[in-house]
């Protein structure tokens, strides 16, 4: 499908931006803003540029660019503006999936060998598709979106009062996970954005395949059915895509807020398209957003370091509320 003119020029200036921003992430460190040529004919600091801060400002974008795919299909599956990426569990199972890991062998959740380290990202991962597929237990399928909401918020629920409770019977799990509820991208390694790459290509493959079933459920649901539209194989795959996007996300950046949500938001602002162009638009903007945020959490208050989950809630709690207040009347 031929894109907008509109649509089209965003996409190269999202693109544009995202690795502008990366670059620059290679010029914010601990004491603020070093340029980039100071590292020249110096080993240690081409080595902190190399192994430190790009794999950081990339993972940081790619984490980004998941989250924003994930909230653009979560929208457009729930027919939701704000539905948001950790609607079925996947964010709270994670939680707890780090806890469980942390309680059975210690350690900080970003300050650990990288064995160690691995073993934290599978926990988190398996924790995000366990509370999905007991969302989806619950909700007794995937047919019913109405009942598959609610039975995500009834597990997001659940399970971060069982990660409380975990973290109240033993409090050095609950300073351990401190890093990881409010989000961090300080200990990305290049593995990890290679890991997140491979999963962002396959989100956003499956999700672009099913980009008709989400311009048909735009119409209605009962519409969509009598265009013929395979709505419970679609439920199926895209639930799965959230799920994925999210779990990897989360299980490499820890809990980071807002940026699902305010991603597709502002795409739906600047253009209108379908969701073959709005979901790829949304991952970039996502992307942009959180690569962004990292840079300004590393060079804000430097040398102290803002965790970006705070950030990005800061600043995208602003944004939402300036568009409902904008929604509601309030500028005239």
């Amino acid at each position: 499908m031929t894109p907008s003119p509109h649509a089209h020029r965003l996409a190269w200036l999202l693109l544009v931006l995202g690795c502008a921003v990366v670059l620059l992430g290679a010029s914010a460190g601990s004491q603020g803003w070093q340029p980039g040529w100071w590292m020249a004919n110096d080993p240690v600091s081409e080595q902190i540029v190399w192994d430190i801060r790009l794999p950081r400002s990339m993972g940081a974008w790619l984490g980004g660019a998941l989250l924003g795919l994930a909230g653009a299909v979560a929208q457009g599956l729930f027919r939701n503006p704000l539905a948001d990426p950790y609607l079925l569990g996947s964010a709270s199972g994670a939680s707890l999936g780090v806890g469980a890991y942390l309680s059975l062998f210690g350690g900080s959740a970003w300050a650990m060998t990288w064995w160690m380290g691995l073993g934290l990202t599978g926990a988190a991962f398996l924790g995000a598709v366990l509370a999905v597929l007991l969302t989806l237990l619950l909700a007794r399928g995937v047919q019913q979106t109405l009942r598959l909401l609610l039975a995500g918020v009834v597990v997001g629920v659940v399970l971060g009062a069982v990660t409380s409770l975990l973290s109240l019977l033993q409090p050095q799990v609950l300073q351990a996970m401190q890093g990881f509820m409010l989000g961090s991208t300080a200990f990305v390694s290049w593995a990890a954005c290679a890991t997140l790459g491979a999963v962002l290509v396959v989100c956003l493959l499956l999700a672009w395949a099913f980009a008709r079933v989400l311009d048909a459920l735009t119409l209605g649901e009962s519409t969509a059915q009598s265009l013929g539209v395979p709505l419970r194989q679609a439920r199926l795959v895209l639930v799965g895509v959230i799920s994925l996007a999210t779990g990897a996300a989360v299980a490499h950046i820890g809990l980071v807020a807002f940026v699902g949500l305010a991603a597709p938001h502002l795409v739906r602002s600047l253009v209108r398209s379908t969701h073959a162009w709005a979901l790829g638009l949304a991952a970039l903007m996502g992307g942009a957003l959180l690569a962004m945020a990292d840079v300004l959490a590393r060079v804000l208050f430097a040398p102290q370091e803002l965790p970006v989950g705070v950030l990005t809630a800061v600043l995208g709690g602003g944004y939402l509320l300036w568009r409902v207040y904008r929604g509601s009347g309030g500028a005239r």
